[in-house]
């Protein structure tokens, strides 16, 4: 036991923890509810089903049967995957394959059969940079003779980059006048 520690009490780390390791504590309970599956399982998907599969199918939960009467080991689940119309027919083709990864990734048989749900997977991600306005002759003359007298060539490049920017953000603005 650690200097300062006492027993039954647990010893708390100090100092700054990943993110992920917070946020997958919350998490992995409600996808484990929910889904009836690990975070784990989510994360090791594209190493699971190779490159060909990753951006076209992913795991949605893990059907696992309602009751076994006492047996040693629990009956195999079905993995319920989402997969986009044009790599269904490779993802038939690689059932077999995918199980026995799956099962090697739990470590023992917990996947027998695959169900495929098709739907769309790949989401379209939103476009979050801001709108930048053209510059008018003005705006130009205004930061070519701002950074004038500034002797550093690869600077002055620098800091009229991030002038036409600053203004270019400025006047795309809805209600902003900059003349």
């Amino acid at each position: 036991m650690t200097e300062g520690a006492q027993p039954g009490r647990p010893i708390r780390r100090r100092g700054a923890r990943p993110i992920g390791d917070l946020v997958s504590t919350l998490v992995e309970p409600i996808v484990a509810r929910k889904a009836g599956m690990t975070l784990g399982l989510i994360s090791a998907w594209p190493e699971i089903v190779g490159a060909r599969l990753e951006t076209g199918c992913r795991p949605e939960k893990l059907t696992w049967p309602k009751a076994f009467d006492g047996e040693a080991d629990p009956p195999p689940a079905t993995l319920v995957v989402a997969c986009e119309g044009a790599f269904v027919l490779r993802l038939q083709h690689e059932t077999q394959a995918i199980l026995q990864r799956v099962d090697a990734f739990f470590g023992y048989h917990a996947v027998s059969r695959i169900k495929i749900v098709q739907r769309p997977v790949h989401v379209e991600k939103r476009n979050r940079k801001p709108a930048v306005k053209p510059l008018t002759a003005r705006d130009r003359d205004t930061i070519a003779e701002v950074t004038s007298r500034i002797e550093s060539t690869r600077l002055r490049q620098a800091l009229e980059r991030l002038g036409e920017t600053v203004i270019g953000r400025n006047a795309a603005k809805p209600g902003r006048d900059l003349s």
